[in-house]
């Protein structure tokens, strides 16, 4: 007998006026407990519509949404002592301190008055915030406020931790902080559900992902699974010097994408099974200039441009 899954989303749909499209048409997936699922896509794909009904801000149009068995339409309470979601932007007090946030917050789920101070403190050793407990959050760098929300988040001991594009704009040592938490709380058998525009986090802590656009999901797998997407997994990357776009001069040799760089600089990458010589060869025919050669392996963004397009949203 199979486990229920954590959370399950069966055919969502969600649109907002009467005469608007739909903003989410019929996604569905299982997310297993203990696991770290990320939800990615271009702007206005669809992710945020699901992450609002998955966390009770959203009511369908039709599908359900379970957590935890518990259909987030029927019981949003029940589902809200189970969930917690870390958002974009920073939504903490700042009229308050750090521990004042946590406290308050503790309250909100019926913990007592020392239950709620002794998990405060907790959290604050567990997130380096030890010793900066009274001061207020308009004292604090982004970095510490974000690492502040995520012990917010977990005051409540919730069973799935939402994480809405948790390291935007933090410095490396904060980035690497946090992942190292995801990390940890995985190991704990907390459920993550991940939405983020950087690719190598995703591929660094994901262990599947679901790419969403046009609000459906059009790809389901880990990150490992999504490269095989590619018409080629692996291939050649040249830098080269030329005036204009030069993909057309290594379309016969595979899948080309290229990007310019600086001034006359191309970065053409060519999928397939190829040598090096057979690049050089074609940077020749071309009249270009090359610059530099190396071996790639497809990567989750190349994925991810391949299934979306490369056109601005």
């Amino acid at each position: 007998m199979h486990a229920v899954p954590m959370i399950e989303v069966d055919e969502l749909r969600k649109r907002y006026a009467p005469q608007a499209p739909e903003a989410v048409k019929g996604i569905s997936f299982g997310v297993e407990r203990g696991e770290v699922f990320g939800l990615l896509g271009p702007n206005g794909a669809g992710k945020t519509t699901t992450i609002g009904v998955m966390t009770t801000r959203v009511r369908p149009t039709g599908g359900t949404v379970r957590v935890d068995g518990i259909d987030v339409r029927k019981h949003p309470v029940a589902v809200k002592q189970r969930i917690a979601v870390v958002p974009q932007r920073p939504n903490l007090d700042r009229s308050l301190s750090a521990i004042e946030n946590l406290t308050f917050h503790a309250a909100y789920f019926g913990f007592s008055r020392q239950e709620r101070r002794v998990r405060a403190q907790a959290m604050l050793e567990r997130f380096g915030l030890e010793g900066r407990e009274n001061d207020r959050v308009d004292n604090y760098s982004g970095g510490m406020a974000q690492r502040l929300m995520i012990a917010r988040a977990l005051m409540h001991e919730p069973s799935v931790l939402v994480l809405d594009e948790p390291t935007t704009g933090l410095d490396p040592q904060s980035r690497l902080f946090l992942w190292d938490q995801v990390e940890n709380l995985r190991a704990r058998g907390v459920t993550l559900v991940l939405t983020t525009h950087d690719m190598a986090e995703a591929d660094r802590l994901c262990d599947r992902i679901a790419i969403v656009d046009h609000g459906e999901v059009i790809a389901l797998d880990t990150p490992r699974g999504l490269r095989t997407l590619l018409p080629s997994a692996q291939g050649l990357e040249l830098t080269v010097a030329a005036p204009e776009d030069p993909a057309p001069g290594y379309a016969t040799l595979g899948d080309v994408e290229s990007t310019a760089t600086i001034e006359d600089r191309w970065t053409v990458r060519v999928y397939g099974a190829l040598s090096p010589g057979d690049a050089v060869a074609a940077a020749d025919r071309a009249g270009h200039d090359l610059i530099e050669l190396r071996r790639i392996e497809g990567t989750l963004e190349d994925v991810f441009v391949h299934l979306t397009g490369r056109d601005l949203r």
